[in-house]
Formats: structure tokens, C-alpha cells, sequence
């Protein structure tokens, strides 16, 4: 994972010179963006799972913008954020809405998705509070959560990177 981390910040300082990145060159060259700390990383992914249930299509610039506003690592925050794709967003958003129905104490509606503006003035309506509510719950548990498992899985790797060097080291 680190090699992949550092081989996509090795290409920054190419992307630096495109004309759509000048402007924001000073802030995406900032180290503490790409640096490899546990820290920076841990809370990166913890974000991006946080962002993941933001019931909009900008998952992508608000990870931009979060990393940039936090000093977080911009490459596991993006790559968190991919997470959710066409793929994977109407079980995550069902289940957000499921767990918004729950905590409010609604019984949960059968409704039909059509990607329409009627449908989200429309279908939408009954079902906005428990959703909003859903995502921001769920929003707080994955990211407590993925930034629990991060610090175990980190700290499991160093402890066993240390008692190989030292089992190395005594032999």
C-alpha cells in the first residue's frame, strides 16, 4: 500500500505544471498532504468514510477540500472516498435510510428510484428526514469505526515489523 501511495504522489510535481492545477499548486504541494504518518493516514481513511454517505455527487472535491482544510493524506482520503461508486450507492444509501427510519422510529416505505428531477421533488418527500438523519449516523459510525480498525491494523503491522527485526536481530 505504500509503495502505491508514493508512487501516486511521485506524480504531484507533474500534475503541478498542468494549467488547472497552478492555482492550487502552493496548497497541493504542502508535505503534510502526502506524507506516510500514521496520523495523517488513519484519519484520512476515518474522513473518506465519513464523506462516503454525503448524499451528494461531490465526494471527490469535498474530499479535496476536507484534505486540504485538515492536513490530511489526500491519496487515501480520495481512494477511501471511491468506496462508494455506481456500484455500491443504493446499498449504502438503503441502508442509511434504513437506519435514519429506525432511529426516528418510522416504518421504513417501499418506494420506486427513477434518476429524475420529479422523482426528487416528488418521491423524495416522505422519506428526507430519515435519510438525512441515516447518513449522518452512519456517517459518524463508519468513520469511528474505519478510524478504530486503521490504528489496530497500523499498529498490529509495526508491532510484528519490530519482533521480526528482533527475532532477526537475536538469531
Amino acid at each position: 500500500m505504500r509503495i502505491l501511495i508514493r508512487n501516486l504522489s511521485g506524480r504531484l510535481h507533474a500534475l503541478r505544471d498542468r494549467w488547472y492545477l497552478r492555482p492550487f499548486g502552493r496548497w497541493l504541494l504542502d508535505s503534510r498532504l502526502w506524507s506516510m504518518q500514521r496520523r495523517g493516514i488513519t484519519r484520512a481513511f476515518a474522513t473518506g468514510l465519513g464523506i462516503c454517505f454525503v448524499p451528494l455527487p461531490i465526494h471527490i472535491p469535498a474530499a479535496i477540500l476536507v484534505a486540504v482544510g485538515a492536513r490530511l493524506n489526500v491519496a487515501v482520503l480520495v481512494a477511501t472516498v471511491m468506496l462508494v461508486n455506481p456500484l455500491t450507492v443504493v446499498p449504502v444509501y438503503y441502508t442509511a435510510y434504513r437506519v435514519g427510519a429506525a432511529a426516528l422510529g418510522f416504518e421504513p416505505q417501499r418506494f420506486h428510484f427513477s434518476l429524475s428531477w420529479d422523482w426528487l421533488q416528488y418521491g423524495l418527500g416522505p422519506m428526507w428526514k430519515p435519510f438525512l438523519l441515516g447518513c449522518a449516523i452512519c456517517a459518524a459510525c463508519a468513520g469511528l469505526l474505519g478510524w478504530i480498525s486503521a490504528e489496530l491494523l497500523w499498529r498490529r503491522h509495526v508491532l510484528k515489523k519490530y519482533r521480526e527485526r528482533r527475532a532477526l536481530s537475536s538469531a
